[in-house]
């Protein structure tokens, strides 16, 4: 007999399924492994609805550990996506960003885990090769062990632990160079929102990097620059200078987007975008600005992000 999707209305006095019972006991860490692994979360659904459908087949009589089991699956699923996605981007238009969530303050509080699925790192992530970035992933934020990884990209523990060592070495010498509190985030964003809502020039140089960078998303559907914008100079003058809102009454509100402080812009009421910050020294040194549509839909309920610790 098929197992039940577990996302299916049953009657709540009814016995669930063993299938049922594990998926649903370790949905939140899969969709948290496939969203590291993608940077999207609508993929990661997909993710997940694939290893369902491969996990109902398989006979639990011989499976040791449930967890492990439909982690390699999940990672599995999400691998051959992400080289699909790898050739998709190629031809995206413009600047191609994570998806933003909302997440809960739970996962705030999880240093290892707000770090993990920042934007600043998720973007780190990117310049990886598909095995890389699922060894990397696997090791350095699930401390999943090297046999078992092996397992899931289908690959010797040896040649797992040189890949492993070559992507930490790869993402520590990109990432950021100190985990900035969520205190300093929050004030050096509100130092951003008020000189941006206000119009003040000068507010905005004080709190910018010199040497920022601001990267925006439009997808080819709203406006967003093609490149990269480098300096503070010309990071205002894209703020001030529309950024595609001409003759629109602008918004600004505080949110809590992948673990960190960010904010939500809005044109005459209606969500234009999320703009996420990397904070080095008090100061913005980097912006993300996601404009596309169709990647502010997980914006407006909290995702369900853990690392699955017992």
């Amino acid at each position: 007999m098929t197992a039940e999707h577990p996302d299916a209305v049953r009657d709540p006095g009814a016995p669930a399924d063993p299938a049922t019972e594990a998926f649903t006991a370790h949905r939140n860490l899969l969709f948290t492994v496939a969203y590291e692994m993608l940077g999207s979360a609508a993929d990661a659904e997909d993710v997940l609805q694939e290893t369902w459908l491969r996990w109902v087949e398989v006979d639990l009589a011989e499976v040791r550990d449930r967890r492990a089991y439909l982690v390699r699956i999940t990672t599995r699923q999400a691998l051959n996506r992400l080289r699909t996605l790898s050739r998709r981007r190629e031809s995206y238009v413009g600047p191609w960003l994570p998806e933003p969530l909302l997440t809960t303050p739970d996962v705030a509080q999880d240093v290892e885990l707000a770090e993990s699925v920042s934007m600043a790192l998720m973007l780190v992530l990117e310049t990886l090769a598909p095995t890389e970035r699922a060894v990397f992933v696997l090791r350095e934020v699930f401390d999943v062990g090297y046999e078992e990884i092996a397992a899931a990209v289908d690959k010797s523990p040896a040649a797992v632990r040189q890949i492993a060592h070559r992507a930490r070495r790869h993402v520590d010498a990109r990432r950021p160079r100190v985990t900035v509190s969520a205190r300093e985030t929050r004030a050096a964003l509100e130092s951003f929102r008020r000189a941006l809502t206000t119009g003040d020039l000068q507010g905005l140089f004080d709190v910018l990097a010199p040497e920022v960078v601001m990267m925006s998303d439009g997808g080819g559907v709203k406006q967003a620059a093609r490149r990269p914008i480098v300096g503070a100079d010309k990071v205002a003058r894209y703020l001030f200078g529309g950024a595609g809102r001409v003759g629109a009454a602008l918004t600004v509100e505080t949110t809590q987007v992948n673990g960190r402080p960010a904010l939500a812009l809005r044109l005459d009421g209606v969500l234009d975008g999320v703009l996420a910050a990397r904070v080095e020294d008090a100061r913005i040194t980097g912006l993300y600005y996601v404009r596309n549509p169709e990647k502010l839909t997980r914006v407006a309920s909290a995702a369900p992000l853990t690392l699955g610790r017992s």
